[in-house]
Parts: structure tokens; C-alpha cells; sequence
């Protein structure tokens, strides 16, 4: 059996990461196996390259270099660990993933989406996520937040219009895939996003089952 492959996506300080907790959480207390990642990383040379992408450099990094770490990330993850997660059946929840790409690097750098794409085919196949919990709120909210976390990354440091587009990215994303794409209100407090999570819980144990 297949198992599920969910992913979160959403600009920076979303809640994407204590959201993905609550998932799991709720899905294993009915008793589902979960096993919970992110990109870039989620293995321990993924990890380095990450450090890599968001670390700030005196040297800037080319576009396409950046592109080029996110896939080879990506393609370390998905051998060591989604890929065989979900042949054991798991349902895996990722922080992020290949929207992000074309988020980040198609809206936010403004790479030709085509180039993407390519990369996209090469390194996953045909394996896309199940479902896609999109995480959305105003760009000055998420940076406020950011902030409050303390240092920013080489990504954080970037100035609004780059962070607007890549908002703008997400939500076409959204509209063009309705059939894999949820929506939820980042701005609200945390206990009304869960309450409104508990919805798309429902849809996830139902597809884990099914």
C-alpha cells in the first residue's frame, strides 16, 4: 500500500512548522503512521546543502546555482526518505516542497517556470504531493513574525516586493490545482487555524483509508 504524501507551503512566518506538529499529532492518535520532514533537507546531506542555501554569503549565488541545490536536495530526499516512507505506507508530511520552487525561484528570482518544470520531471518523475495545505497571509505579517523569530536567513533578508511575488506565486499555484490545494488563513491565532485544520484532518484520515 502507498502511503500519503501531504505537503505545507507558504511564505515565511506562516506556522507552517507548528501546524505540521498538530497534524501529526491528530493523525497518530488515530493511529496512522507519520513521519515528518522539510525541504530543503530532511536528510543529513540535505541538510548540509540547505545550510548552504540559506546561509548569507559574501559571494553572491547565482539563480541558477540556487535552482540547481534545490533539486539536488530534493532528489537526496526524496531516494533516502519520502520514496521509501510511502512504499512503507506512511503518510509523510513535508514543510515544503516543489511549489516552493516555483514560488521562490519562479515568482520571487522570476526563472522561466518551464526550466522548473524540467527539473521537476527529471528528479521526481511523476511523483507529486497528495494534498497540499497552502498556508497564506500578508506579506508584512509574515515578515513581522520572521523578525520576532531573530536572525533572519540569506531568504528572510530579502525585501517585500521579492516576498510579494512569491505570495502571488503560491496563490496561482493554488487556483490552478484546485483538485490538491487547500487554502488556509495564516493570519488568523493559532487555535483558529487548527480548528480550521481539523477540516482537511477529516480528508486526510479518510484518503490514508481509503
Amino acid at each position: 500500500m502507498r502511503g500519503l504524501f501531504i505537503t505545507l507551503e507558504g511564505p515565511e512566518g506562516a506556522g507552517k512548522t507548528t501546524n505540521r506538529a498538530y497534524l501529526a499529532e491528530q493523525l497518530q492518535a488515530q493511529g496512522l503512521e507519520v513521519m515528518l520532514t522539510r525541504e530543503p533537507g530532511g536528510t543529513p546531506l540535505a541538510e548540509q546543502i540547505r545550510e548552504i542555501l540559506l546561509a548569507p554569503h559574501d559571494e553572491p549565488m547565482s539563480v541558477d546555482t540556487e535552482l540547481l541545490l534545490m533539486f539536488a536536495a530534493r532528489a537526496q530526499h526524496l531516494a533516502q526518505v519520502i520514496k521509501p516512507a510511502l512504499a512503507e505506507g506512511k503518510i509523510v508530511i513535508c514543510d515544503r516542497f516543489t511549489d516552493a520552487t516555483y514560488a521562490y525561484q519562479g515568482g520571487g528570482r522570476g526563472l522561466d517556470c518551464s526550466r522548473i518544470a524540467v527539473l521537476e520531471q527529471f528528479v521526481q518523475g511523476d511523483l507529486r504531493p497528495d494534498l497540499t495545505l497552502l498556508f497564506d497571509l500578508p506579506v508584512a505579517d509574515g515578515m513581522a513574525r520572521a523578525v520576532a523569530r531573530g536572525k533572519l536567513d540569506r531568504f528572510e533578508l530579502e525585501q517585500h516586493n521579492f516576498f510579494e511575488a512569491v505570495r502571488q506565486s503560491y496563490l496561482q499555484r493554488a487556483q490552478d490545482a484546485p483538485e490538491r490545494f487547500r487554502l488556509v488563513n495564516a493570519q488568523q491565532t493559532l487555535p483558529e487555524v487548527q480548528k480550521s485544520l481539523d477540516v482537511h484532518l477529516v480528508e486526510i484520515m479518510s484518503r490514508a483509508r481509503g
